[in-house]
């Protein structure tokens, strides 16, 4: 008798956990994934990025600093591989509404922001799941987020599961911050770049702003 006892107990456990889960933000996850890169070599300072849910809700300073890029390689276009991003996972949050950039692109030098409306298709995807690329029998959910920033201010957004091919959602672009780095705070003085980008840069020819422009735009 105990042990059905014991046995009940368990499975009206799990039935709660299972509902609280579900219930959490209306996700069927208990977090989703912000990731930044830029294109190789392209170093980038990203100085906010701020979050406007579904709910309304606002999350300030969700990352900073330095972006994921490759420090070797052709920095024309975005590559063929696109990772999640340097970033982190946002817990106790809706899917994104809006998200607001500012940030350094440290080889031009220049200084933008962005605002950033992720549409309804955007968030649907990102509730869906799609087959694992590494194990055909996994399923995952595509909640990562990876925002692609640029020179000249050019932004791209992907989204794709941990182990999935990211899938283009988005190009647009952002606009010269007319406060300069750190908002005036640094008297117009942006952060160093890092040495091997610093000597990339310094015998390099002009950077291939079209590789990365939105269509039309």
């Amino acid at each position: 008798m105990l042990k059905y006892l014991f046995a009940s107990l368990v499975l009206l456990l799990n039935g709660c956990a299972l509902a609280q889960h579900a219930s959490h933000n209306g996700l069927p996850y208990d977090s989703w994934y912000l990731g930044f890169q830029a294109p190789d070599r392209m170093e980038v300072w990203l100085e906010t990025a701020d979050i406007e849910d579904t709910q309304g809700r606002f999350y300030f300073g969700m990352m900073q600093g330095t972006v994921s890029l490759a420090r070797y390689g052709d920095p024309e276009g975005w590559g063929s591989k696109i990772p999640s991003g340097k970033g982190r996972d946002i817990y106790n949050a809706g899917l994104p509404k809006r998200i607001y950039v500012r940030w350094q692109s440290l080889v031009e030098p220049q200084t933008y922001s962005a605002i950033i409306d992720v549409p309804e298709s955007v968030r649907r995807m990102m509730l869906t799941k799609v087959q694992s690329v590494l194990n055909a029998k996994e399923y995952d959910y595509r909640s990562d987020l990876s925002i692609g920033l640029a020179p000249g201010g050019w932004i791209k957004v992907w989204v794709k599961s941990p182990a999935s091919h990211a899938v283009e959602v988005l190009c647009t672009r952002g606009y010269v911050e007319p406060k300069g780095p750190y908002q005036g705070q640094s008297q117009g003085k942006y952060r160093p770049m890092s040495p091997e980008i610093a000597k990339y840069m310094s015998g390099h020819p002009p950077l291939p702003y079209d590789s990365w422009k939105c269509p039309g735009m």
